[in-house]
This record gives structure tokens, C-alpha cells and sequence, in this order.
């Protein structure tokens, strides 16, 4: 089963539905993205359950108007994707990000283009 996808389809339908908050798997890979679309605004905040072993997304909303309009997954269990540096997407002429895991961690295609690295494309949102 695909994690990271599932994570951020939650999310996504969370938003859809207007929750405040939604509850995804536990992974640290999965807690290093929510503090990355934290960071970039997309989710108010991520808290870890560990009795659970789940994570609790807070959800953002602007005015009612979800921070997070659409995901799309683009590196797949079943087919990998990668990109060099100068060949990293940019989603939305720059309104949206792409998350990229770097042999630095995960990080934005704009953190990544500046560092000069390339990796795998996980998913891209805007």
C-alpha cells in the first residue's frame, strides 16, 4: 500500500468534506511531509499520537476556502521518478509546490533548485 499517497488523499478529502482535522497512518517519512506543507502553509498544524500511532493533521482554511485545493502523486511504488536539479517541475508557474526527497532530506523543488540537488519527486500540491 502506498503511505504517502494515502496520507495526502486524506488530507485532500478532508478538505473536500471541510473537516477541521483528519487522522493519517503514523511514518516519520509521513511527519517530515506534514512539517514541510506546515511550513509552506498548506496545514495549520501536525500533532503525533503515539498511544495510536497516528498522526492528527490540523487543516487550514482561509475565509472557508480550503489552503489546499489538489495532490497529485507522481512517484509511485510501482514506478519511481526522477529528476536532476535543472530538471525539477515547477507546478502552477510557482504557486504550488513539488516535494522532493533529496539525499538532504525532503524538501520544495524551489529549496532544491537552490541547493543544486535532484531526487525523487513524491507528489506535487498546490
Amino acid at each position: 500500500m502506498d503511505t504517502i499517497g494515502d496520507a495526502l488523499i486524506r488530507i485532500k478529502n478532508g478538505y473536500m468534506v471541510g473537516k477541521s482535522e483528519v487522522s493519517v497512518r503514523y511514518s516519520k517519512l509521513i511527519v517530515e511531509i506534514c512539517k514541510l506543507l506546515q511550513a509552506e502553509g498548506y496545514i495549520e498544524k501536525c500533532s503525533v499520537d503515539e498511544k495510536n500511532r497516528e498522526i492528527i493533521v490540523t487543516l487550514k482554511y482561509n475565509a472557508r476556502v480550503p489552503s489546499l485545493t489538489d495532490v497529485k502523486r507522481v512517484s509511485r511504488p510501482s514506478l519511481r521518478v526522477y529528476k536532476g536539479a535543472k530538471a525539477l517541475p515547477s507546478v502552477l508557474n510557482g504557486l504550488g509546490i513539488a516535494i522532493v526527497s533529496t539525499p538532504k532530506g525532503l524538501m520544495t523543488n524551489k529549496q532544491a533548485r537552490k541547493q543544486n540537488l535532484g531526487g525523487e519527486v513524491l507528489a506535487l500540491v498546490w
